[in-house]
């Protein structure tokens, strides 16, 4: 056989083989495989729709509603129908939907895009959601928009008015509790791609997250599941038929130890209390009072739950309902509208002043001193070459520890700081020396969050050996440097001594730390653990706003029980002794002027005030009380004395709680709303409706 034909044999060979290849490769796709490439292009053709599911109710303890859902008009527009119009006929649509919506054409038109396509912004101005969903370009229009739209189709082709739920906030008395509820925002890429990589049913491109407060803290129990609709498409993603609908389930009702009513009066008194510090002029500096934030905590001392916390300045929680715009956005966090996204009450972190001394004196009554122990209670103690003052230079002589937490006497706890502080080394700098005081602070929970279930907390902190060693270290380069620059003013000279030593524990620290001045740092939320703890014997409790997760048929999925954080290794003696001078103060001591004439033998309300002096700062007000159910916490910053400033609020706090009226507590004290925190839930009806807990005086159970 010649070379040209061994040459052809090949080919046709070649050719033959090829031929086998593909038939069997079409018998494996057509017979084989046949099944399931024809499932994969079935579910090609069909598409999912998503409905959102109506999130959950938020619901005070007597079941009234904070936050709840609403319906709201949506108009959206059908990118499938306009993507097929002409451009001129496009524009002239959106310019007609903006025109009838009240909105300009450019953020029509911004609204329309789905994020990812040129010229898109980033949600939520763009769309976020499935393709095949109609995309909303303006929320919450009016009833009679929407009905102008419906009759007037032929003008709106591809546009649509759909009623959608959004977060509604019904403000029961008035109250807002924002910084409570927390807001939602549209979910992220990363939260979108955890979710469906761990298959959760409840999210998708189209929800909303819980952002901050008990929104966040239980979005999981609050969101619902989406509902799909599965809708069968042609190969121009044109919709032929809907195959199956699956109806969207909605969220869990949050019941929250909230009072509305108690909540409404806190967020009043506190806000009036900064308007009249504003106006009233400081005797120190000859202005007026800065009062440039606050808060208030009103807690159930024998559980740790929250009855109301407040906020000052505050936000309007409506203001993220369809998407916050970056001008709101940049005002909540500014500085020169006070940040009214931070919650003073948990977040904001001031010196506890005067407030910090029953801590001190829980530490002296364990470690060597008595109730009989009488310290000096002169107008001054010199400490380290510098005289440490008494309020207003005020003398009362030889006092025992109750009379000075009743009158507040600077030198008396001035006296126990440094006796310990020379106990333990003095400024030896070992930060393992063992101090009293500093144990006792960290024994009351302070320098650590309170495990709040709402997130943010702020952790406080406690100024003690170890703390300004770490300070020094972090600190010394930049000291350093400029105490190596010329110059001889009082900031060359203190960066000079810091870089040198700056690391000591002197006795002005020691002293400054007894009296809550100085470093240390609490919030008002842990301040009222604090005092929790003396109302119920020593347990301190891991506040709790939610109390139970009901469903949407009324029964109860979860309950939230209070949990135990510690206890404070103090003798019920001394946890007495302590509570019955704070009893005292009320009484004789510096709140006595602001509460004369109240019923104190019906409602025995123990008190202490806190004046924290800040360099450069007007003081901060501090004025904790508590009986046996309660504790009320109220602090504003740059807003004068504990007892001056915040003593006419905290005891109008006190007389709603009780109802007192002209000096009298209510004849049936018992029946008060919010004179007994509920032990039970709201009782759920099957037709919706809900009513307050069903109380063993009404001969009920829940």
């Amino acid at each position: 056989m010649d070379e040209s034909r061994r040459r052809l044999v090949v080919v046709q060979v070649l050719v033959v083989s090829l031929f086998l290849t593909l038939f069997a490769r079409l018998w494996y796709v057509q017979v084989v495989g046949g099944d399931d490439y024809q499932a994969q292009a079935a579910e090609n053709a069909v598409r999912e729709v998503i409905t959102p599911a109506e999130r959950g109710m938020i619901v005070d303890a007597q079941g009234r509603p904070l936050v709840a859902s609403r319906p709201s008009w949506v108009v959206t527009v059908d990118r499938d129908v306009t993507d097929e119009m002409p451009a001129a006929a496009r524009r002239r649509v959106l310019q007609r939907v903006a025109l009838t919506v009240g909105m300009s054409y450019e953020e029509v038109e911004a609204r329309s895009l789905r994020c990812g396509e040129d010229g898109a912004a980033r949600p939520p101005m763009c769309w976020n959601g499935s393709p095949y969903q109609p995309v909303p370009v303006a929320e919450d229009v009016s009833q009679q928009v929407a009905v102008s739209i419906q009759e007037q189709g032929e003008d709106f082709p591809g546009v649509e008015v759909e009623k959608w739920q959004v977060r509604a906030y019904p403000r029961p008395m008035g109250v807002n509790a924002a910084h409570l509820l927390g807001y939602l925002s549209p979910i992220t890429e990363a939260e979108l791609t955890e979710a469906e990589s761990t298959g959760e049913e409840t999210l998708n491109r189209t929800s909303q997250v819980g952002r901050a407060g008990v929104e966040r803290t239980y979005d999981w129990w609050l969101r619902g599941v989406p509902g799909v609709q599965r809708k069968a498409v042609d190969s121009m993603g044109g919709v032929l038929d809907t195959v199956s609908v699956q109806r969207p389930r909605p969220g869990n009702t949050l019941v929250t130890s909230i009072d509305a009513r108690v909540q409404s009066v806190v967020e009043r008194q506190l806000r009036q209390t900064i308007l009249t510090a504003r106006r009233t002029v400081d005797e120190v500096t000859g202005r007026r009072f800065v009062a440039d934030s606050g808060a208030a905590v009103v807690m159930d001392a024998n559980d740790g739950r929250v009855v109301a916390m407040a906020s000052y300045p505050r936000y309007d929680p409506a203001t993220w309902v369809g998407g916050i715009t970056s001008p709101e956005l940049a005002r909540l966090y500014s500085e020169r509208a006070g940040a009214p996204l931070l919650s003073r009450a948990m977040q904001g972190q001031l010196a506890p002043g005067s407030t910090f001394k029953p801590i001190v004196a829980s530490a002296a009554l364990t470690h060597g001193y008595t109730p009989d122990s009488k310290l000096n209670c002169s107008n001054s103690l010199a400490v380290g070459g510098l005289d440490f003052q008494n309020y207003e230079s005020t003398a009362y002589g030889y006092i025992d520890i109750a009379r000075a937490l009743q009158v507040s006497c600077n030198t008396v706890f001035y006296r126990i700081g440094y006796g310990y502080w020379l106990r333990s080394g003095a400024d030896s700098g070992d930060v393992e020396a063992a101090d009293p005081v500093v144990d006792m602070a960290a024994a009351y929970g302070l320098g650590r969050k309170t495990g709040i279930d709402i997130p943010g907390e702020a952790s406080g902190r406690i100024a003690d050996r170890r703390w300004k060693r770490a300070y020094w270290e972090s600190q010394k380069d930049t000291y350093c440097k400029l105490g190596r620059e010329e110059g001889d003013d009082y900031r060359h000279r203190l960066a000079r001594e810091f870089c040198a030593d700056g690391w000591r524990y002197r006795a002005g620290d020691a002293v400054n730390f007894a009296i809550g001045q100085g470093d240390t740092l609490v919030t008002p939320l842990q301040l009222a653990t604090v005092y929790a703890a003396l109302s119920n014997g020593g347990t301190l409790w891991e506040p709790r706003v939610g109390k139970a997760v009901v469903s949407p048929g009324g029964e109860v999925v979860k309950r939230i029980r209070p949990e135990r954080s510690g206890r404070v290794p103090v003798p019920r003696r001394v946890v007495d002794y302590i509570d019955r001078a704070l009893a005292g103060t009320t009484r004789v001591g510096t709140t006595a002027w602001r509460f004369g004439g109240f019923p104190l033998d019906d409602v025995p309300i123990r008190t202490k005030t806190g004046s924290a002096e800040v360099y450069g700062k007007q003081s901060t007000s501090w004025l904790a009380s508590y009986d046996d159910r309660y504790v009320v916490v109220m602090m504003v910053r740059q807003g004068g004395t504990g007892s001056g400033t915040s003593g006419p609020a905290v005891r109008r706090i006190w007389e709603s709680l009780y109802g007192v009226q002209k000096g009298a507590v209510h004849p049936d004290r018992a029946a008060q709303p919010g004179a007994r925190p509920p032990a039970r839930l709201p009782v759920f009806r099957p037709d919706g409706s809900i009513e307050p807990p069903v109380t063993p005086e009404r001969n009920g159970s829940r």
